[in-house]
């Protein structure tokens, strides 16, 4: 009956803009919006979705199942456990009497170069900065990458301050030249930054920024929120072009 239904619930904050995107993803995913509330720059999307049943009696025969088999490959481990330490002994023994052949030793400047991954060397990452900003392909490189630095040409999409501060940021960053105009790529995100974070170089350095400017981004790679769309970013040095 409808009424035995049972659900579970999610709420979910999205940059002013990107709510559509949110919502046909949640809905993919078989949640149902039932509340909008719209702020001067943040949504507030409430989504509820049918509470799937949990196959208990699947879930204790497998684990019944785990079991017994940790109790037999723990008894086969003792029982050859002898014949192992031999085994490794002599392979020890081998590998002492063996000259390691020399390896080539990069230099400082091809590792930095090599740790940095850009649309030239990286051919997973050039396909990223083309795909939609909700596409699987997000959380792929991100979950991949984590930690890891990329660098790319793009501008800022919106700027807008961070909570109550008045001198940090919420950025919303775009590949190319487009701006607030960006229509692909990911929606990479500065999280709480100020000016200063951004580590601005170049030639001419302005004394402020704002959307529509266009840098050459070098960041450490962050988790990404399938739930919004964004991708989050570490800003490590913004060039000027």
């Amino acid at each position: 009956m409808a009424d035995d239904i049972k659900y579970e619930y999610k709420t979910v904050q999205t940059v002013r803009g990107t709510d559509g995107l949110v919502i046909s993803k949640m809905q993919k995913d078989g949640w149902e919006l039932v509340e909008k509330a719209q702020g001067p720059l943040r949504s507030t999307l409430n989504f509820r979705r049918p509470k799937k049943p949990q196959p208990w009696l699947l879930i204790g025969a497998v684990a019944g199942v785990l079991v017994t088999l940790t109790i037999v490959i723990g008894t086969a481990s003792a029982l050859s456990g002898g014949g192992d330490r031999k085994d490794e002994s002599d392979k020890s023994t081998a590998a002492a009497s063996q000259k390691p052949a020399a390896t080539p030793t990069p230099t400082a400047a091809d590792s930095a170069a090599a740790e940095v991954i850009t649309s030239q060397n990286n051919p997973e990452f050039a396909a990223l900065l083309k795909a939609d900003s909700c596409d699987d392909a997000n959380l792929d490189f991100a979950t991949k990458h984590e930690g890891k630095t990329v660098a790319f040409n793009g501008s800022i999409v919106k700027m807008a301050p961070h909570g109550n501060y008045d001198t940090r940021y919420d950025f919303l960053l775009g590949p190319g030249d487009k701006g607030p105009n960006t229509t692909a790529g990911p929606a990479f995100k500065y999280q709480d930054v100020s000016a200063f974070d951004l580590r601005l170089t170049g030639k001419k350095i302005p004394a402020t920024v704002g959307a529509g400017e266009k840098f050459r981004f070098v960041a450490k790679v962050g988790d990404y929120n399938a739930d919004q769309c964004l991708f989050f970013l570490d800003p490590v040095s913004t060039e000027v072009r």
